[in-house]
């Protein structure tokens, strides 16, 4: 008779009297596993057995893919002999099994980080690498293709680039020297350029052909085979393709169940198609991870208040949509369940098979690449949480989890991302129980408990890792992803139900997506908000160094925040403080930061190698003239001069080094109008910044020698570049050696008794020509000049001379490959007796004061 039907008796000890045991049905709904019940499970301590091995094997696949293959092949060998002879010697001690399995996870470990750093050296891929050789191969996508953001170069905006992860599978020589094609399969990464030629089309290259590719699709390409950048990386070459515009040739379509996922993804993009557009591009990331239509700037402010991750694919999305077939994920740590299948009357083993189901959905829906394969398999540990609220079983399942993965992708054991997730789902797993209950015993409310312990240990284990990649700690990043927790679950409901219903009745996932997008807007609020506030993180040294010394500030910090606790007058202070450090009231910023100067005029932003300059008019009210290369960077110095209104950002020419920070002038600002000089070079930097104008509804005019405009306290002239000449288009200007340059706009400014500058990239020739110009005596004595063309040499030294400024301003990045500035263009402003300051040295450079006592400050 089996003991599921009857009740069997077993003594505690000699002489105690008998204790029934329960049949296996009964012990669960003793233990509450049914609606109601709302005690937890009594544990003993976590197991900690498997952590040992893991992290074994972890080191060991990270070391032993950066080997040659004799080493990693010995590596593996001694530790399955030592294990061996560790089994087959008598029995001494406890620690003999321990240690054995130890040595079983490094030999595993060890021999899979070789086999598959084998597929790297094998085949003719490597060698045609080495040569630099041009090839035509036909290779299999692994993984969604995604784009680069685009980048500046000197005073170009390079186009953005594919990248695609894949295998090539045939290859042969472009030139025919090696005859028949050969069989392969080794990992590439292509970079697709779709620039093309050297003068893009006024609308850009479209990306979006190569964009749409499914993995497992195979393609065609002639390419160029370089080296990887570095020695360990997971591919064996660069795959270089020129598309210029060409479509990609596919030789063979998508599996079906890629088709399908596609098809469920493309349905979902639909469904989201009218929605705002911050939860139009946040919706299909919290669901499935496609990043496509986030903005970089929505991304950065999700970098600086630590919400990236809600963007990837990761184990919180498959435990929510468990959390509806087991319960809340809160209640991993208890006996009771909550979800539909108690209520449907499944058991046990019916729901783990359940959701197993729904473990491979999401795998096939967000695509079987590592990262998603970890998310389901860290997601996992939440399945058996809620299915067994068993709290002693989680850290060993979450280990085991841990070396399967490794053991199937050693490649994981240098990922930041696979590293993250761990220290993430351990910290749930360990320390947020203990700060839940401890929180509970200072009387805060269970599910507010349950929420900070959550964020607050995932912060403190991952600030770490985080440090390393960014070298930047965020202070918002606990209470903005407390705020955000609560809306995530709900977005990720709704828009998993639109992405299911999509391919059926398309109204209904529309109405399942406008509903989601209200949460989603929310987080993104909530980044964009908590981003924007001037504390909202500090620098940290961006090594393994800053990593540890962090984890030291942190552990200090937590322990006096337990002898805090118990003064809530204390614990109050100090949150006032952090508010304080965090908002950084104008006032109160000024006195202990001392930036920016009280009564300043003009500042020059540190933006790297480009311009940026603020002129002040009025509180918190600045004219701009250029935006820098770079849009973070433009954001940050309006934000530490408290920048809200802008009447006028004046853009001296279209080069990307002065026009490509725009979007972060605009963030969050009042814009009156943005003025430009006539000469629409390159195109496609002045279609960009036609396009940010329009798309913000904001005034866009040209400038032109003669004009004269106020705000405030401030009043400039423009006195160059000269009128269009009669009949001539609109568009055009006098095209001189210097080309854009020469058109740049060029200001004279007065402001408190103090005569400005702004040379703009004026080359020699636009120099002389400005020198014979009628406003050329107003230019002679000035106060401040900025330097043309971040200090090159290419100066009329008889203008500077004429000009004679008291203090050069030169806007240039640090280590550049230009040489600016130059030497002698330094030596030449010193010779005169003016002051030269450089933001390559100087960092952000304050002008304040007056025209008789003007004063310099440096952030």
């Amino acid at each position: 008779m089996s003991t599921d039907a009857t009740r069997a008796e077993r003594p505690d000890g000699p002489g105690a009297a008998p204790r029934p045991v329960l049949p296996r049905a009964a012990v669960h709904a003793a233990s509450g596993h049914r609606l109601g019940a709302a005690h937890p499970r009594q544990e003993g301590p976590a197991d900690l057995r498997l952590v040992p091995p893991v992290l074994a094997a972890w080191a060991t696949a990270a070391l032993v893919l950066g080997m040659p293959a004799g080493w990693a092949v010995g590596v593996g060998a001694g530790g399955l002999l030592l294990a061996g002879a560790l089994l087959l010697v008598p029995r001494r001690g406890r620690a003999r099994a321990p240690v054995a399995a130890l040595l079983l996870c490094v030999a595993a470990s060890a021999t899979s980080a070789a086999l598959h750093g084998a597929d790297l050296r094998r085949g003719p891929v490597p060698q045609l690498a080495r040569q630099y050789a041009t090839v035509t191969a036909e290779v299999e996508i692994t993984a969604d293709p995604r784009l680069t953001r685009p980048r500046v170069r000197g005073d170009r905006a390079m186009p953005p680039t594919v990248l695609i992860e894949a295998d090539v599978r045939r290859v042969d020589s472009a030139d025919g020297a090696d005859g028949a094609a050969v069989t392969t399969r080794t990992p590439v990464l292509v970079l697709v350029d779709i620039g093309g030629g050297d003068e893009p089309s006024r609308s850009g290259p479209d990306p979006s052909r190569w964009l749409k590719l499914l993995p497992t699709t195979r393609l065609g390409v002639t390419a160029r085979l370089v080296p990887p950048r570095t020695r360990g990386d997971r591919i064996a070459a660069v795959l270089r393709v020129r598309a210029a515009g060409q479509p990609p040739d596919v030789v063979a379509q998508p599996s079906g169940a890629q088709r399908l996922a596609g098809r469920l993804r493309a349905g979902l993009r639909e469904a989201t198609e009218d929605l705002p557009a911050d939860a139009r591009a946040l919706l299909p990331g919290l669901v499935v991870g496609d990043t496509s239509r986030v903005t970089p700037d929505l991304e950065e402010a999700f970098k600086e208040t630590d919400l990236t991750h809600t963007l990837a694919v990761s184990g919180a999305n498959f435990t929510i949509v468990l959390a509806l077939l087991l319960g809340p994920p809160g209640l991993a740590q208890r006996s009771e369940r909550r979800g539909l299948a108690p209520r449907l009357g499944l058991r046990l083993r019916a729901t783990a098979l359940l959701g197993g189901l729904l473990a491979l959905a999401f795998v096939v829906v967000c695509r079987p690449d590592p990262s998603v394969l970890r998310a389901a398999a860290c997601g996992s540990v939440a399945l058996l949480a809620l299915a067994t609220g068993r709290r002693r079983s989680l850290l060993p399942a979450l280990a085991t989890a841990v070396l399967l993965l490794v053991l199937y992708d050693p490649w994981l054991a240098r990922s930041y991302g696979f590293l993250l997730s761990v220290l993430a789902t351990g910290a749930l797993l360990t320390l947020a129980p203990r700060w839940s209950a401890a929180l509970r015993r200072h009387r805060v409310p269970p599910r507010l408990a349950e929420a900070l312990a959550a964020a607050g240990a995932a912060q403190a284990l991952c600030a770490p890792v985080v440090v390393v990649l960014s070298g930047r700690v965020s202070l918002v990043g606990v209470p903005c992803n407390l705020l955000a927790e609560f809306a995530v679950a709900p977005a990720t409901v709704l828009g998993f139900a639109a992405l299911a219903t999509a391919p059926v009745v398309m109204p209904l996932a529309k109405g399942l997506a406008w509903c989601g997008g209200w949460p989603a807007e929310w987080i993104a609020a909530i980044a964009r908000t908590g981003a924007a506030l001037p504390g909202a993180g500090v620098d940290w040294p961006g090594s393994w160094a800053g990593a540890a010394l962090l984890a030291l500030v942190t552990v200090a910090v937590l322990l006096a925040g337990r002898r805090l606790l118990r003064h809530p007058w204390w614990c109050g202070l100090c949150a006032l403080l952090l508010i304080l450090v965090v908002v950084q009231p104008p006032p109160l910023a000024r006195v202990i930061k001392g930036w920016p100067p009280p009564g300043w005029r003009m500042v020059m932003c540190d933006v790297g190698q480009g311009d940026a300059l603020v002129l002040a008019a009025g509180e918190e009210t600045a004219v701009v003239v250029d935006a820098g290369p770079d849009p973070v960077l433009a954001d940050q110095c309006l934000r530490s001069l408290g920048i809200t209104r802008v009447p006028l950002v004046l853009l001296t020419h279209f080069h990307a080094d002065h026009v490509a920070g725009l979007p972060g002038v605009l963030r969050g600002r009042s814009v009156g109008a943005i003025e430009t000089t006539a000469l629409e070079e390159p195109a496609d930097q002045a279609e960009f910044v036609r396009r940010q104008a329009t798309s913000r509804h904001i005034p866009l005019r040209y400038a032109a020698a003669g004009e004269r405009r106020r705000s405030g306290p401030l009043s400039w002239q423009v006195v160059w570049p000269p009128p269009s000449r009669p009949g001539s288009p609109a568009t055009t200007a006098p095209v001189t050696e210097g080309g854009p340059n020469d058109a740049s706009v060029t200001l004279l400014i007065r402001t408190a008794g103090i005569r400005l500058l702004l040379l703009g990239d004026l080359e020699p020739p636009a120099q002389r020509e400005l020198a014979r110009s009628p406003a050329a005596a107003a230019l002679e004595g000035v106060d401040v000049m900025k330097v043309a063309h971040h200090g090159s040499a290419h100066q009329d030294f008889t203008f500077l001379r004429k000009v004679a400024p008291r203090l050069a301003l030169i806007s240039c990045g640090e280590d550049n490959t230009y040489g600016h500035p130059a030497p002698g263009t330094v030596a030449a402003l010193r010779a005169q007796g003016a002051t030269v300051l450089r933001t390559d040295r100087d960092g952000a450079v304050a002008v304040a004061g007056t025209g008789r006592a003007l004063r310099v400050a440096g952030d």
